[in-house]
């Protein structure tokens, strides 16, 4: 080595490795994707009407009892294609839980921001309000509306909706409290922002995430409760079907045709199973606060 040269060292930092996807999150994903795929093409994939019946082949078994390859998942106690049930009942179940959980999550959040933004009487009321939905048994609440009211699919996905909405609104008016100390709500407000802006552009977009996360943790919810009333019969009314209203239907026949619940039952558990593992996912990436 030439006099008077010295070499210098370059040191560079470790790069952070990603965080790699759990393999059970994995699965949950590609179950979500089916599910969603199932409910967008359910026109088209099923072989048959949910109301197509076959009375010739009632209480078909399906293929791995030894039934027909015309009917593999079998057939219910009117002769009804199990297999197309489930996909037109996946795609039910699916529409009332994205609805359920797209309003409750708009309805609390909006009563969270009117409380955070207001304060004083305003604030008081909303409080109240919650803290009176939370020590109410929904299910409860639920069974006398839709006793009283009727059913319809509308009335079914609004009462839903208001299922966990005092969870939002808390998470709602603790973080919108949290950024107006944090100075920069204050500092739009100061530039002549509405409050429309502020809480729309700048307070929502950072606390997305922690909303998504309870999303997703409700979203299992709104399902189990779907099936539960579809169970009691004040659910989803025929001809139209849903997951939970096939389990319903199908517990007369549980020792001679247990195929006809088993089916939608896998599905529900799955399913929810699915939304809870992601769901705990996302809130470990992307609480700060679990960091």
């Amino acid at each position: 080595m030439p006099e008077g040269l010295v070499t210098v060292a370059t040191v560079v930092p470790p790069q952070p490795k990603r965080a790699s996807v759990p393999l059970l999150v994995r699965l949950g994903g590609a179950w979500l994707l089916a599910m969603l795929a199932v409910a967008l093409l359910a026109d088209v994939i099923a072989p048959y009407g949910y109301t197509a019946l076959d009375l010739r082949n009632r209480l078909s078994p399906p293929v791995t009892l030894g039934g027909s390859w015309l009917h593999p998942l079998g057939t219910d106690e009117l002769g009804r294609d199990v297999l197309a049930r489930l996909i037109y009942s996946i795609r039910t179940s699916l529409l009332i839980a994205f609805g359920a959980t797209i309003i409750g999550a708009v309805v609390g959040t909006t009563l969270g921001f009117l409380a955070a933004h207001f304060r004083g009487l305003v604030e008081q009321a909303v409080l109240a309000l919650v803290d009176f939905s939370a020590s109410l048994p929904f299910l409860i609440l639920a069974l006398a509306v839709l006793a009283f009211f009727g059913n319809s699919l509308v009335l079914l996905v609004c009462l839903l909706g208001l299922h966990a909405w005092e969870r939002y609104a808390r998470i709602a008016r603790g973080l919108a409290l949290a950024a107006g100390a944090q100075g920069y709500a204050a500092a739009v407000r100061g530039l002549g922002a509405t409050p429309w802006r502020i809480y729309g552009r700048h307070v929502l977009p950072n606390i997305a995430s922690t909303l998504i996360v309870s999303m997703t943790l409700a979203f299992p919810e709104v399902i189990l409760l779907e099936s539960g009333l579809s169970f009691l019969g004040l659910g989803v009314q025929p001809p139209e079907t849903s997951l939970g209203s096939m389990v319903g239907y199908g517990r007369e026949y549980l020792t001679r045709a247990p195929w006809i619940l088993l089916a939608p039952a896998v599905t529900i558990v799955l399913t929810t199973l699915s939304v809870s593992l992601i769901g705990d996912w996302l809130r470990d990436r992307l609480d700060p606060t679990l960091r």
